[in-house]
């Protein structure tokens, strides 16, 4: 599976309603870590929050989209400025693997390898609840990896946000059937 979703920037369903993401990272497995972990760090493309590392620990992510890129584009209606999701430490073996729960799904895990060209991120996200939850998190994850590979590779800007997930969710429900 791992050369097929290399092959591509999107995810791919890797069993029914369970999205698998990767990309390849410039740098070092702690570098990539510390964009996951440290709150100053993943606020950059992704959402704040203090994590205390330690499995069973419980910290809330909070997302400011339209804080992401310069321009944000336009918010789709229905999406407030500020999200917040309460989530808890799962799985934790620094700086390889990174497991938390994610709201009323089978939850996120993020896995650390270095490769000799940089660093592979697999992100997979759990048993979504529905087709609507399965196309928000695909575009999603996907648009927030985009912002990640611009800032981490120093070279480049992402798409505004919002215009980029809208773009990805339209992709991604052709991509999965329904």
């Amino acid at each position: 599976m791992t050369a097929t979703l290399l092959r591509s920037a999107y995810g791919e369903l890797s069993e029914p309603m369970t999205l698998t993401i990767q990309r390849v990272l410039p740098g070092t497995v702690e570098r990539v870590w510390a964009y996951l972990t440290e709150s100053d760090l993943r606020r950059q493309w992704l959402a704040s929050g203090e994590m205390e590392m330690k499995l069973g620990s419980t910290f809330e992510f909070v997302w400011r989209n339209s804080e992401l890129t310069d321009p944000p584009g336009k918010r789709p209606e229905g999406f407030a400025e500020e999200h917040r999701l309460t989530s808890e430490i799962t799985e934790l073996d620094p700086p390889n693997k990174l497991g938390i729960t994610w709201g009323t799904t089978g939850g996120v895990t993020f896995e650390l390898t270095p490769r000799r060209d940089g660093v592979l991120l697999t992100i997979v996200h759990k048993r979504a609840t529905d087709r609507t939850t399965l196309l928000n998190v695909s575009a999603g994850w996907h648009a927030h990896l985009d912002i990640l590979e611009a800032k981490i590779g120093g070279g480049g800007q992402a798409e505004p946000f919002w215009e980029g997930w809208q773009r990805l969710k339209k992709d991604y429900e052709a991509r999965f059937p329904a």
